[in-house]
């Protein structure tokens, strides 16, 4: 049923209409902060959650074997490094935006992990499949080369999908918040980044036919527990991630850790892709909001001048061959 991804905002309504007629008993039906559950007897994940943190991805090099930071002190120690150290990196005057728009987080995930990736234990991407790598840098080729038309650019400069809402949902530069809203049979997720909105049934159906690609996939979900789990297929290969291609498989848990902090964890499996399934998690923390909408296209004024700069480039190539062709 494809109506799960028609409008975001209109979906999303849907979701939090169907989840505020439970608000004036919810408080009644939680019967712990560390175990909070909906009126429907749900594990309750609701709220706004910032997954923004120093923790990168993959495992630094000179962290090689150090799977967790021994204490506290010496997370904070290197949370305080690297933040210091991507402040430096924009207050030098290069690049589009300054501290006051980038959010690139203070503290290291709350397990105090070294990396997000758990599997392989070096902390790593696995390697890409020969036909992967070489898929991989045609598209690199044609990012660096000049554009002939918006096509030639990522989806997010196209303002179609940024990574942050592709599963696994990992944080970028700025705006990491989602919101979770719950209802029976469905679970929303709002992503800041281009107000994408996920819905996750949780009615047992099946997952579309393999022919139909999503820029967000096509999930389903169940509760193992206190855990939700979201299965996702039919993703379209075109957001980036890693290499990753139209085959990609994620495997979603949700679950808290505590009052403040939600326990993301993911398993990604693409056989076309990467040489063996690989593993992470980052822990997200509460946030007050509200979350403001991202708007986009509405102000998406860099790709028009990115290709206006090109054709220009282009013209005066163009010039230049036919003077040097005269002389």
């Amino acid at each position: 049923m494809t109506y799960r991804h028609f409008s975001s905002l209109v979906i999303f309504a849907i979701a939090a209409t169907a989840a505020s007629g439970q608000t004036g008993t919810q408080a009644k039906s939680k019967t712990a902060a560390s175990d909070p559950r909906t009126v429907d007897g749900q594990p309750d994940l609701q709220g706004i959650w910032n997954s923004m943190t120093v923790t990168p991805m993959e495992r630094p090099r000179d962290l090689a074997g150090k799977e967790f930071f021994a204490s506290d002190a010496e997370a904070q120690a290197y949370a305080k490094a690297s933040s210091d150290k991507s402040k430096a990196g924009i207050d030098n005057g290069i690049g589009s935006y300054n501290e006051v728009f980038y959010e690139f987080g203070a503290t290291t995930v709350k397990t105090r992990r070294t990396s997000f990736i758990t599997d392989p234990p070096d902390g790593r991407v696995p390697a890409l499949t020969p036909e992967a790598k070489e898929r991989w840098q045609k598209e690199q080729a044609i990012r660096r080369r000049r554009p002939e038309g918006p096509e030639d650019r990522s989806t997010s400069e196209q303002c179609l999908v940024f990574r942050t809402a592709v599963p696994p949902m990992t944080p970028w530069a700025y705006n990491s918040n989602y919101r979770i809203v719950q209802s029976k049979n469905e679970v929303a997720i709002y992503v800041e980044m281009v107000h994408d909105v996920r819905v996750i049934p949780l009615d047992g159906r099946p997952h579309l036919p393999s022919n139909v690609h999503l820029y967000l996939g096509d999930s389903v979900g169940h509760w193992e527990g206190n855990t939700l789990v979201v299965d996702t297929t039919n993703l379209s290969g075109k957001t980036g991630f890693y290499g990753a291609d139209e085959n990609l498989h994620v495997v979603e848990r949700f679950s808290r850790m505590d009052g403040d902090t939600l326990l993301y964890q993911f398993t990604v499996d693409d056989p076309t892709a990467f040489t063996k399934p690989w593993k992470g998690e980052l822990t997200m923390t509460a946030a007050a909001g509200p979350i403001y909408e991202y708007a986009c296209n509405e102000g998406n004024y860099a790709l028009p001048g990115i290709l206006r700069g090109a054709r220009a480039d282009d013209k005066a190539e163009a010039a230049a061959a036919a003077k040097q062709t005269a002389k």
